[in-house]
């Protein structure tokens, strides 16, 4: 087990002046993470899982908490700073078999939205990722989420259609 990689823990101030901090996810944030899933609206979460999800399981929690640094990263926003601040945006991703690529998530707080967040979380993702010696990120995308879609275009990837499954696009960004 890697250990805790603590020097990528930073402060950012947002442009409305909050100061965010975002940082690995740690095993003792389950609670954290658990109170981050249960206040998303129940489309955010159907969003990013691209199932129904209703109070989210402590399986769940523990499962998003358990991280494998040498082969998943997992970032969380919190707001402000400190054990206690509240998660407000997760980044995460999961090496695949090929050892060249990985897939990604993000979620961020219905609040949240547009502050910023997400970019931040996907760049410390992306810095990740190249360390790791990955060369391609990819993910599914529900074709029925324009935002995630034009957010994802927005930081290079490239979006296509998945011909045997009309509601869900494939976005890959080489790194």
């Amino acid at each position: 087990m890697a250990d805790y990689p603590a020097h990528l823990v930073h402060s950012h101030r947002l442009f409305d002046g909050r100061t965010v901090t975002i940082e690995p996810v740690r095993r003792g944030d389950v609670q954290r993470v658990r109170e981050f899933l249960s206040a998303l609206s129940g489309e955010n979460r159907y969003r990013r899982f691209q199932k129904w999800i209703g109070v989210p399981s402590e399986k769940l929690a523990h499962y998003l908490v358990d991280v494998e640094y040498s082969q998943h990263m997992a970032f969380v926003c919190a707001a402000g700073a400190g054990a206690d601040a509240p998660i407000v945006g997760d980044a995460r991703y999961h090496v695949n078999a090929d050892g060249e690529s990985c897939e990604f998530g993000v979620m961020v707080a219905d609040a949240w939205h547009n502050t910023g967040i997400a970019g931040l979380l996907m760049d410390d993702l992306f810095t990740a990722a190249r360390r790791r010696g990955l060369k391609r990120m990819e993910g599914l995308v529900l074709a029925a989420n324009p935002t995630m879609l034009r957010f994802a275009r927005g930081l290079g990837f490239v979006v296509t259609a998945i011909p045997e499954d009309r509601t869900t696009m494939c976005v890959v960004k080489e790194l």
